[in-house]
């Protein structure tokens, strides 16, 4: 009954007086306060839950949490300076256990490894219901959340937040197929040019394709539809303050299968895998396993050049007789050469959209002479990822090992093979079914 009530709460109550503090017509410290004398009291004694309703929980206290220490900070003098302050005077439970301290030992308690604070795997993953990805009538891959109540909990309950959540975790399922249906390459004795590798290949190509395209319709959907640039950077992302100075605050650059999919295919940039471990401990504990696996390992492209005896740096001397020799050659070659193109233009997509909703609009800001918002900088992600990191990270993906052949690959048309099925990017679909 209890955590009923705590859930009832932080679903309905919770939006409405964040939106109450935004529009002016409550003061901000309501908040703080209402969750002091209602909801904190509430919370149960974290080891009578069960794993998942420590999950849903974390959930819940993720957005509470964020919520305090937004308003704290925004109006409180130094309170960015000193963010845990936010936190002070709000004991959980009945045995009054500080609220950082309830939220660390509720982490803990799901036994997945989960920061002590939000998180993309809390907000993103565990939040929005059950994604399928399917090809036609097969099933790809299937990203479970932790509800099955179909709805999306969101700081302020608006539709344009609720979507966002529901795009990135679509994106994140799609990206999840890709890596499932690579992942047998890596192997060892894995080949990397028969049928059943070309297969695999043709198939991570149609799902990245997809995934680009899931991008560029939300770009292209009305403001309605999607959500206004001014509310992502005025509202949404001015939640994703520090906690304690120095924490990781969620970000979409926490999306482990996207980070898994670069060292699978490979990211030619120096520092890169320096950044992704400054990321580690706001990821899940086997999500910082299987990345740590796959930096020890050679990328499939660099297995599959090696494999064929072709040297990467004569690749890119190659005369266009020489590049139509290998592929005439080795026919895999081209459907590879295709799924690192796709790949690179799923990153453009994606950095395309934080174009439109985060750096122009900012720019556009600064030259009007508007500034920046104080509480989390719009000039950069909220992981430190300005726009001309981002533009060399899709640079790198686009100068990708197999780039040379891009002058003859046009030459050499898909071949007819994996039973008789040629790639069908409009085969895959994604939705929320659960």
């Amino acid at each position: 009954m209890l955590l009923r009530q705590v859930d009832e709460w932080v679903d309905a109550e919770l939006p409405r007086l964040n939106q109450a503090i935004l529009d002016g017509a409550i003061p901000p410290g309501s908040l703080a306060g209402q969750a002091r004398e209602v909801l904190l009291p509430r919370l149960p004694s974290i080891t009578r839950l069960s794993r998942d309703e420590a999950r849903r929980l974390v959930v819940r206290l993720g957005f509470l949490g964020a919520s305090v220490a937004r308003h704290y900070q925004e109006w409180t003098p130094g309170g960015k300076e000193l963010p845990e302050r936010a936190f002070d005077g709000l004991p959980a439970g009945s045995d009054e256990i500080p609220f950082r301290h309830y939220f660390a030992a509720l982490a803990e308690h799901t036994g997945d490894g989960h920061y002590g604070r939000d998180s993309y795997a809390s907000l993103v993953r565990w939040n929005v219901g059950t994604i399928e990805v399917r090809r036609g009538d097969e099933v790809l891959s299937v990203l479970p959340g932790v509800f099955d109540d179909r709805h999306v909990r969101s700081y302020t309950g608006t539709s344009g937040e609720e979507r966002f959540f529901v795009l990135v975790k679509q994106g994140e399922a799609i990206e999840l197929a890709v890596n499932e249906v690579l992942e047998p390459l890596t192997h060892d004795g894995a080949g990397l040019v028969g049928e059943h590798a070309v297969c695999r290949v043709r198939l991570a190509a149609d799902l990245m394709m997809a995934l680009r395209k899931l991008f560029l319709d939300f770009a292209v959907l009305p403001p309605e539809r999607s959500m206004p640039p001014e509310q992502f950077m005025d509202v949404f992302r001015q939640f994703a303050v520090h906690w304690t100075v120095g924490d990781i605050p969620p970000s979409g650059a926490l999306d482990p299968e996207a980070l898994k999919r670069d060292f699978l295919l490979g990211i030619a940039i120096p520092g890169y895998e320096h950044n992704v471990r400054r990321l580690f401990p706001a990821l899940l504990s086997r999500e910082r396993t299987t990345i740590e696996d796959l930096m020890a390992r050679d990328t499939l492209p660099f297995r599959l050049l090696t494999g064929l005896g072709i040297d990467p740096g004569e690749l890119r001397a190659a005369p266009p007789a020489r590049l139509r020799q290998l592929l005439g050659e080795d026919p895999a070659l081209a459907d590879w050469y295709r799924l690192l193109t796709a790949h690179a233009r799923a990153a453009g997509a994606h950095l395309m959209l934080s174009k439109k909703f985060l750096f122009k609009p900012q720019r556009r800001r600064d030259e009007a002479g508007a500034g920046d918002r104080r509480l989390v900088s719009n000039r950069s992600g909220t992981t430190g990822m300005n726009e001309t990191y981002l533009e060399r990270l899709t640079r790198a993906r686009q100068d990708h090992p197999l780039a040379p052949l891009r002058a003859v690959v046009a030459d050499f048309p898909q071949i007819n093979r994996c039973d008789g099925v040629r790639s069908h990017p409009e085969l895959i679909s994604v939705a929320l079914v659960g």
